[in-house]
């Protein structure tokens, strides 16, 4: 990897920026936009603080191997995601849930909310295709701007195997309303993760209030789709063998 500093720009950054937003604790919730900034630095000389490395702001070898052995405290499925750049954007999220307390609302989830022509001003409103739009905008890609989460079904590119980060939109079986993910329609969507014969692993938001990975059962909910962008962020293209409203969600 280069030697990045304040000033750098390209795809380098922004794994720096989706790494830092991964293993800092509470996640400095950097833009993985490219741009290494006054943040960027920011959090840098945080990450060398916490890890006894000279905090100079510069990415140099010893930081790049201070975060390539980060993973070694993970789970080994929670890796950096090359062919689904966003789904680490949303992972630096888990965590960011409603509030509990009446009139009052996260901030977090009302910047969601904003990447949606509905700009929902509660955190009450189902807010998954919110997340979901939030997070591709984060990676440069431009999403649906819907807050149903069935705008999702014909998005980008259908997908015939789902890897990890795909759009993933789910539908309650028989039913409209789903507490669980708090949808009036029974639509949900989210991010791939894995499945199982009789199950799917979905990382979206609004899944019991909150972003969180969750596990969706095949004999309650149907899979509808899965999609994927038509490109990556900052203009790269993804290779092509990877594989009017009244309610929301």
């Amino acid at each position: 990897m280069s030697t990045l500093r304040q000033g750098s720009k390209g795809k380098e950054v922004v794994k720096l920026q989706l790494l830092l937003n991964r293993y800092l604790k509470p996640s400095p919730k950097l833009k993985a936009d490219g741009h290494f900034g006054l943040r960027t630095e920011q959090a840098l000389v945080r990450f060398q603080a916490e890890h006894k490395l000279e905090t100079d702001g510069i990415a140099g070898k010893k930081t790049w191997n201070a975060l390539g052995t980060q993973p070694k405290a993970t789970k080994p499925t929670e890796v950096a995601t090359v062919n689904a750049p966003w789904y680490d954007i949303a992972y630096a999220e888990l965590g960011i849930k409603e509030e509990s307390e009446a009139n009052t609302h996260n901030k977090r989830i009302l910047e969601y909310h904003a990447t949606t022509r509905l700009g929902a001003k509660t955190d009450e409103t189902p807010w998954c295709s919110s997340f979901v739009n939030w997070v591709m905008l984060q990676s440069g890609i431009q999403g649906t701007n819907n807050a149903l989460a069935k705008s999702w079904i014909t998005w980008g590119f259908k997908v015939e195997t789902p890897f990890k980060g795909a759009i993933t939109v789910i539908k309650r079986k028989n039913k409209n309303l789903d507490t669980y993910t708090g949808s009036s329609t029974g639509y949900h969507v989210g991010f791939f993760v894995s499945a199982t014969q009789s199950g799917i692993r979905l990382l979206g938001g609004n899944q019991s209030d909150q972003v969180k990975s969750s596990n969706f059962l095949l004999r309650s909910y149907e899979v509808v789709a899965y999609r994927r962008p038509f490109q990556t962020r900052l203009g790269y293209p993804l290779p092509y063998s990877i594989n009017n409203y009244s309610h929301y969600c």
